[in-house]
């Protein structure tokens, strides 16, 4: 009998935020066993919802919706996202270079599948959101990842990046505010990215799509604010900051030098072009939603539900002996260390799915980030406080005892 294999272009592909522990999970549902899930950035199941003058714009336009809109996107929308890119300072925006998608995901493989041929490199950090690295990967790439730095608060090594750039290199993707660690990226920081990629006449790619999830008093610059002579590529939605992650709301904007990049944006019309449009009722919120109040402001200051959750989770993973941890300042996700000589740990899966089976709470082991080292892992802190303080008295409980086998 013949059978059927998975494509060999997968063979270097992972995607753990949904992979064999959450398999697993899914497995223990089956069987009537409730988990705790830590493991996703999905607001609306921990009990967010959008803004109410979001929901009802999704229904007073489901009727004019119905059909295909421009590939880029409809007008209001694009007009929309324009604007605030204005008024975070990004030059020479027009319309024609807003492109809609169904989600920042989509619009990550199609800028991936645009301009990669087989062996071309790309810098993209450890730890990442490792769609980045298999949209990269499943379109020819070489991805070279460079370092960030746990010790400097997860801020890109910059003299790692400069010592991993080759002549096959064509861009540089940041991921600001950061997802798995929640750094949000200084001035400074940015600033030296944007010469490593003028030097080397790089792309850069830039995924914001936390840039409103700010906590602190912090505030969040977009590199391509700093770069006007530079080819960018920023990406943003409404999936996290206005809690609508089923919509499918992103887009991608184009800035700094684009008569450099004629015949990579030409590629990405023909892949716009080819899935038509994204999802056009959901492309109607997107005016309303970054207009007006942004009540998820409300979140993110003391006595706000993020914020607060974010100083729970900070206090009592550093209580928990062989733990430590660095403070995130943007998104919801911590990315923990685990004390792997303590604990006897090679392998940060096992470590997960011991975890998951012994008291029932899903995390994501840092491998699922393409973090070489066994000796971390992610917590999602959107449940409540009082989901949180279970299960990091599970942690605690299960740490207290545990040594890999």
């Amino acid at each position: 009998m013949r059978a059927f294999g998975k494509s060999s272009k997968l063979d270097n592909v992972l995607y753990d935020v949904r992979g064999p522990v959450v398999d697993e999970a899914a497995r223990m549902e089956e069987d009537g066993k409730e988990i705790l899930k830590l493991n996703i950035g999905n607001p609306f199941p921990f009990g967010f919802s959008a803004p109410e003058e979001v929901i009802l714009d999704m229904m007073s336009n489901i009727r004019n919706s119905q059909g295909y809109s421009d590939s880029r996107g409809i007008f209001s929308a694009r007009k929309a996202i324009m604007q605030y890119y204005q008024q975070k300072n990004i030059p020479n925006v027009g319309m024609q270079d807003i492109y809609t998608g169904n989600g920042v995901s989509e619009l990550i493989s199609i800028s991936m599948q645009a301009l990669l041929n087989d062996g071309d490199e790309i810098l993209i950090p450890a730890p990442d959101y490792p769609l980045w690295t298999a949209s990269a990967t499943l379109a020819g790439g070489k991805v070279v990842h460079y370092i960030c730095d746990e010790q400097a608060d997860w801020y890109p090594d910059i003299d790692d990046i400069r010592s991993k750039v080759t002549d096959r290199t064509k861009a540089i993707v940041i991921i600001n505010p950061n997802n798995p660690t929640g750094a949000l990226y200084p001035d400074e920081i940015l600033e030296q990215i944007v010469q490593v990629a003028r030097e080397n006449e790089l792309i850069i790619f830039s995924d914001e799509i936390y840039d409103r999830l700010v906590m602190d008093g912090l505030k969040h610059t977009s590199i391509a604010s700093l770069a006007p002579d530079v080819f960018c590529v920023t990406f943003s939605g409404l999936s996290k900051s206005h809690m609508i992650a089923g919509f499918r709301v992103g887009w991608m904007v184009l800035s700094g030098n684009k008569a450099a990049a004629q015949g990579y944006i030409e590629g990405l019309n023909m892949l716009s072009n080819m899935r038509l449009c994204s999802n056009v009722p959901a492309q109607s919120v997107v005016q309303t939603a970054l207009g007006g109040y942004q009540s998820v402001n409300e979140y993110l200051v003391p006595a706000g539900r993020i914020y607060e959750q974010r100083e729970f989770i900070y206090n009592a993973l550093k209580d928990i002996p062989g733990i430590t941890v660095k403070k995130p300042r943007a998104a919801f996700y911590i990315f923990p260390k685990i004390d792997t000589e303590r604990f006897h740990i090679t392998n940060d899966e096992q470590f997960a799915l011991d975890f998951l089976r012994e008291k029932r709470v899903l995390v994501v082991n840092g491998k699922g980030f393409n973090w070489t080292q066994p000796d971390h892992f992610r917590i999602v802190y959107l449940p409540n406080i009082r989901q949180l303080e279970e299960a990091t008295g599970k942690l605690k409980d299960f740490l207290s005892t545990y040594r890999q086998k």
